[in-house]
């Protein structure tokens, strides 16, 4: 798998998992603008597999800004550093690769003979810029697997969720490409609440990386518990890692889904057609439910197996 994202504290938490899990192997990170500026994501990024001690999976920056929206970033939820919490002291071990996003999709897909998955956990800004320039190399990814958008409410907007509202027009495309894409929405990852329990267990870890888990997750518990007035907050971008790692994890259900585009109050919103009132054929695997005991276990053994 490639992992395309913007950390965050979810992002962070689904790269330890991308890195830890034996079921995945991760060959490579590209980076996208939203959480934060690409700049502060892709730095956090290298912050990350630097604490988990992998300097050989290339960290590649990725596009700048949405197809055709102004950007805007989430240092509401996230910070000024788009990983505030704990303190980092050094600059990471883990350098930015010399290729562009872009170049990095490409050689993996081309280079590389097993199937490969995207699983993004941003906007999808980078697969439909493939999609542009490179359809022939965008058509060898075996499939998506994205957390975004929601079957219920937003998170930004009323209907929007927030990687999809970033960049919509990218998500339309990559909907519209035919690649197999899973979309785990607001309405799953709602369901891996980050509670007191959870926390006990990485404090029982007792490893300095699940001391800093601890403090990112307690960091987005306070941005979540000001906005939005939750008692634990959602761990969202693992869900997409866990799904492809074990779908028994994560159902889904065949479904159609559009994309808005052109509301004036829901652009970014995802329309799911859960019941088929439409009579359009299912263009997606959609998330419904989530094993939680299951997604913690695998959480919380990635995070001891990295020490």
């Amino acid at each position: 798998m490639v992992l395309d994202c913007d950390p965050g504290h979810d992002d962070a938490m689904a790269l330890l998992l991308a890195i830890a899990d034996p079921a995945v192997e991760l060959l490579g990170v590209t980076t996208v603008a939203g959480n934060q500026t690409v700049g502060k994501c892709t730095l956090n990024a290298r912050r990350v597999l630097s604490l988990a001690g992998a300097p050989d999976i290339p960290v590649a920056r990725g596009a700048d800004r949405p197809l055709v929206r102004p950007l805007r970033i989430a240092d509401d939820v996230h910070g000024v550093t788009g990983l505030d919490g704990p303190l980092f002291e050094h600059e990471p071990k883990v350098p930015e690769a010399t290729i562009t996003a872009h170049e990095l999709l490409v050689g993996v897909l081309t280079k590389h003979d097993s199937p490969v998955t995207v699983v993004a956990t941003g906007a999808l800004t980078n697969i439909a810029r493939l999609l542009s320039a490179r359809p022939d190399v965008a058509s060898r990814i075996d499939q998506i697997v994205w957390m975004g958008g929601s079957t219920e409410r937003g998170n930004v907007t009323p209907y929007a969720e927030a990687n999809c509202f970033v960049d919509p027009e990218a998500a339309g495309q990559v909907l519209r490409s035919g690649i197999p894409f899973t979309m785990c929405g607001l309405n799953v990852t709602h369901q891996a609440l980050v509670t007191d329990d959870v926390l006990s267990a990485f404090a029982r870890i007792g490893t300095p990386l699940a001391g800093i888990c601890v403090e990112w997750m307690t960091f987005f518990a306070s941005t979540y518990r000001r906005l939005w007035g939750f008692t634990a907050p959602p761990l969202h971008d693992p869900v997409a890692v866990a799904r492809l790692i074990d779908p028994a994890i994560v159902r889904c259900v065949e479904a159609n889904v559009v994309i808005e585009t052109a509301g004036e109050w829901t652009a970014g919103a995802t329309a799911v057609d859960l019941h088929h009132y439409t009579g359009r054929p299912a263009n997606a695997r959609v998330a419904v439910e989530l094993d939680r005991p299951a997604y913690w276990t695998r959480i919380l053994d990635a995070v001891a197996a990295l020490g």
